[in-house]
């Protein structure tokens, strides 16, 4: 068998084995992946990188550098988790598709043409957090406990425990409140108009 009959034959198999993995998927969670996300598992990833217990990270993810998550946390596909300045996410905390948290700028260091290093500073986001998605958190940016961030924010600036926070750049618009039988409340309403 030659060579490019040989791609030809691999290729068929591995497409086989796809469709037959999406059709297991679609089956059984009512979703279609990826080949990446496919053939990969999140649980197993995660454990691979230190998080904690019972935490998630879809293939399709880049961790740059230092980066600590939470037990029970959810990282989900298409997410950037810079830690090249010490990035912290803590417990149980969904970080949304798209969602990009840095612990670097290169701001100066373009603007000086090359002649500044790059800036690292620390971030850090508390237990039980939302992070919606494609939501960007600029470095050095510290989120409270409990805190919503709405999709498409710029979190430039450290957000108190139970804020809910949205808009480029974020401003907060409301609080995580305990309702009277313990569930979770989101409350708007000394949001300005």
């Amino acid at each position: 068998m030659s060579a490019p009959e040989q791609d030809r034959e691999l290729t068929d198999r591995l497409r086989r084995l796809y469709q037959a993995e999406d059709e297991l998927t679609r089956e059984l969670f009512d979703r279609s992946l990826p080949l990446g996300e496919s053939i990969s598992d999140r649980w197993e990833r995660a454990k691979r990188l230190g998080f904690g217990e019972g935490a998630t990270i879809y293939h399709h993810s880049y961790v740059y550098g230092e980066v600590r998550v939470g037990r029970g946390s959810w990282i989900g596909p298409n997410t950037l988790l810079d830690g090249s300045g010490r990035l912290e996410i803590g417990d149980f905390c969904s970080i949304s598709a798209g969602a990009q948290i840095y612990t670097h700028n290169t701001v100066r260091w373009a603007l000086s043409g090359g002649e500044a290093k790059y800036e690292r500073a620390p971030t850090r986001i508390g237990d039980a957090c939302f992070i919606g998605p494609c939501a960007v958190i600029a470095m050095g940016v510290s989120i409270g406990t409990r805190c919503v961030v709405g999709a498409h924010a710029y979190v430039n600036r450290h957000l108190a425990d139970a804020s809910i926070a949205v808009g480029v750049p974020a401003r907060v618009v409301g609080r995580v409140v305990e309702g009277p039988r313990g569930e979770v409340v989101l409350d708007y309403s000394d949001a300005a108009p």
